[in-house]
């Protein structure tokens, strides 16, 4: 088989596994628009305590008194009285994968769900527009103390521990779409890992948008206690209409003395798709936090994870890429707060542009006035595969203590002629030649994955190059 025609076999099989449009099925949907009567209304349906329906009245104040933003990408396209902002696809939460309705199975069948569970998998759960509709973890992690619920399931089951955590580490007021998430989210992870259990395996999640004109806001909420690990694996997609939707995520991450903890994210939306994401880690004394995110598609991307370096001793990366097509623009980073001495950081961010596309890098990398010794590295690297897209970097960077070592780096590049000939000698196409250029570009990110998601992502760049996804 020649490499035209393995290429236009993997175009095949992703058209058909992510971009597939499934007929809107839920048993309610709630109006276009946004007020408290919607607030109210989703509070209501799920069951919640008083003080949660309080909380989400209070944060659509919030949500409406903050202006759009104006620092970044253009946001004024997207049209909140388009949105519906609750659909609701399923009775019930499934424990069992015989228990989700069929039509929902199916999707999540063909984007191979149960296969990974079984496969790769300490546990998994799997959202449907606006709720998971299924979440299942290993029985010998949860006789060992491993809650892994649904976000609504960890508020009915574990409300002491709920509400000890939700909303400290990212609270309403914090950004305009924070604030929105707060007022309506629906869906996402619980998770807690007690003292000293190290779960070997991933746990993943999977988000899936099908209706059209939906705003999708999962809530996650994790806590990893004192000499605990896990890793967390999150994929997304959404077939292409031709109204625009909205994802705007809240990530809680707590990371305990002497523990770790990374989240992975591959998010593959299509190129109608608004992504405003706040992710944010507090990382106490000699645990470790990393962020793994890659982000292809969508329409506009906003999204810097973050870490919180609270006691000596803590460290936190982030590792970026993003990938910026025609019609695209990807805004993306992360943040790195030294507030105790003895810190340490890495921020590596890769970005690729084509067709017209832009990407930015935008960071913060703060150092407290207590944060004594303190040490960070960021690199931001830019790959522009033509002359008509662009690349931005915003870095910011606020040093309040002398005692401190700081590196920082920043380099745009093109594909060489003399790269593209090499490899185009030897056989390779034009398409085939740039995409391993690009490949070995993000190889350094990419190794980082687990091998099946290394793979994934590798397919996906390929698809990008040939400009047939997003």
């Amino acid at each position: 088989m020649s490499d035209a025609e393995q290429l236009q076999g993997i175009r095949e099989h992703y058209a058909e596994q992510y971009g597939f449009q499934d007929p809107d099925s839920y048993v309610f949907r709630a109006r276009k628009g946004l007020d408290a009567e919607i607030v109210g209304q989703i509070s209501e349906m799920k069951g919640e305590p008083e003080w949660m329906r309080d909380y989400r009245l209070k944060a659509l104040e919030i949500y409406q008194s903050k202006p759009v933003p104006t620092w970044g990408p253009d946001l004024s396209g997207f049209r909140e009285e388009d949105i519906y902002f609750f659909v609701k696809p399923a009775d019930k939460e499934a424990r069992s994968w015989d228990d989700v309705p069929e039509n929902i199975k199916k999707t999540f069948d063909r984007l191979g769900i149960p296969e990974a569970e079984q496969k790769f998998l300490a546990g998994a759960g799997a959202q449907y527009d606006s709720e998971m509709v299924y979440h299942q973890v290993k029985k010998e992690l949860e006789s060992q103390g491993v809650i892994f619920k649904s976000i609504e399931a960890g508020l009915k089951e574990h409300e002491d521990l709920f509400k000890e955590y939700f909303g400290t580490v990212i609270p309403a007021t914090d950004n305009k779409y924070a604030a929105l998430n707060a007022a309506v989210w629906s869906g996402g992870s619980f998770i807690y890992v007690p003292p000293g259990v190290k779960i070997e395996m991933p746990l993943q999640a999977y988000f899936r948008l099908n209706t059209a004109s939906i705003g999708q806001f999962e809530r996650t909420m994790i806590i990893v206690d004192e000499g605990a690990f896990l890793h967390y694996v999150e994929g997304c997609t959404a077939p292409t209409y031709s109204t625009d939707s909205l994802h705007s995520g809240v990530i809680e991450i707590v990371v305990k003395r002497g523990a770790r903890s990374r989240y992975t994210t591959i998010q593959n939306w299509s190129d109608n798709v608004y992504n405003l994401v706040t992710q944010r880690a507090l990382v106490y004394g000699d645990a470790s936090h990393e962020w793994v995110d890659a982000n292809l598609g969508s329409k506009v991307t906003m999204k810097y994870p973050s870490v919180y370096l609270m006691e000596p001793g803590a460290h936190g990366e982030v590792l970026s890429i993003a990938f910026a097509g025609r019609n695209q623009v990807q805004d993306a980073g992360g943040k790195a707060i030294h507030i105790a001495p003895n810190t340490t950081s890495q921020i590596i961010s890769k970005s690729i542009c084509k067709n017209g596309g832009r990407s930015s890098y935008r960071g913060l990398l703060r150092v407290y006035p207590d944060a004594e010794n303190a040490k960070s590295t960021v690199v931001c690297d830019a790959l522009l595969l033509d002359d008509h897209s662009e690349s931005d970097t915003y870095p910011y960077i606020e040093i309040e203590n002398q005692n401190v070592t700081i590196g920082h780096e920043a380099t745009v590049s093109k594909v060489g002629d003399d790269q593209l000939f090499y490899l185009m000698s030897r056989g390779l196409g034009e398409d085939e030649a740039n995409a391993m250029v690009v490949n070995g570009f993000l190889e350094p990110l990419t190794k980082e994955l687990p091998m099946e998601y290394s793979i994934e992502m590798n397919r996906l760049i390929q698809l990008q190059m040939e400009g047939s996804i997003g």
